[in-house]
């Protein structure tokens, strides 16, 4: 596929936002069913296999190379088997509220090294966008976060390493464009989501599950996943890192909304004032006001 217009990456990224926001909620429902690892390592392989004979019937014009394999292993890693599954796991003990809260650092662990690695600088327009971000973030989930949960945010933040890892290593190899959007997709979930799972059974045993659950793996692996994701590294073309990761801050906005309905979870008036403020900074961020300063290597 083409390279998208920044305004199509911007729609891209927005739908993969809402389609993850359903994450939480999906996952809050099945834990009770399955071990964090299991739904982690399911979710994801389902969803490499679900796109694979896509990816086969696409031809692409070189072999990849060991390098290539050995990054596309990295990314897997990272996003699949670090990055969400110590999100999940972490879930055992922290309430969703607070894992949400805890992804907007995210944005700024992905600025920093994108800083360094891509060699991308934000505006002071962006910036700014940033920290309004994050100040919305903040007033949103003000009073989500708990005492005594110490463990729970230690194993999250080893997720955000792989996130970050996954954020800028994914923009670096699209921006290339070496790697088609589908090759970029359905490899990396295959080798994260096959070692979780395989970690999984080590860990938490063969899974066992009503079929209302196995349902709801399936809508994870194929909605919230292969289509997920397919958006994401093809959104990823035009988007800084910490631009597409700026958008997917709005996920906690989305997953309360969503919570308000399915789960009957009610908004407070603090938590309305961060979604405002959370907008303007999206807004913010968004605003091209100058071309991209770069470093001299």
């Amino acid at each position: 596929m083409k390279k998208p217009s920044y305004s199509l990456a911007i729609t891209e990224a927005i739908i993969v936002n809402l389609i993850w926001s359903s994450s939480f909620i999906i996952v809050k429902i099945i834990i009770e069913d399955l071990g964090p690892l299991t739904i982690s390592g399911l979710r994801y392989l389902i969803g490499a296999l679900i796109l694979l004979p896509f990816m086969l019937r696409e031809k692409e014009k070189s072999p990849l190379t060991k390098k290539m394999w050995g990054l596309l292993l990295l990314l897997g890693l990272s996003a699949y088997a670090i990055g969400n599954g110590a999100m999940f796991w972490s879930l055992k003990y922290l309430p969703a509220t607070t894992v949400s809260f805890l992804m907007g650092t995210l944005t700024i662990t992905t600025l920093i090294v994108g800083i360094f690695l891509l060699k991308e600088i934000p505006t002071k327009f962006q910036v700014i966008g940033i920290l309004i971000t994050l100040l919305g973030t903040a007033l949103f989930f003000a009073n989500g976060i708990q005492a005594g949960e110490s463990l729970g945010i230690i194993i999250f933040g080893i997720g955000i390493i792989g996130f970050t890892t996954f954020g800028v290593l994914g923009r670096k190899i699209a921006s290339a464009g070496k790697v088609g959007t589908l090759r970029l997709t359905t490899i990396p979930l295959a080798l994260g989501g096959g070692i979780t799972l395989i970690a999984a059974f080590l860990l938490e045993g063969i899974p066992s599950a009503p079929p209302t659950t196995w349902g709801l793996i399936l809508v994870l692996a194929l909605v919230n996943t292969a289509i997920g994701y397919f958006l994401y590294n093809h959104a990823l073309q035009s988007l800084n890192a910490f631009q597409m990761n700026i958008v997917l801050n709005l996920t906690p906005i989305w997953t309360a909304i969503f919570g308000y309905f399915l789960l009957g979870e009610q908004l407070e008036t603090l938590q309305m004032l961060g979604i405002a403020v959370m907008i303007a900074g999206v807004m913010l961020v968004q605003m091209k006001t100058r071309p991209k300063i770069t470093i001299d290597s």
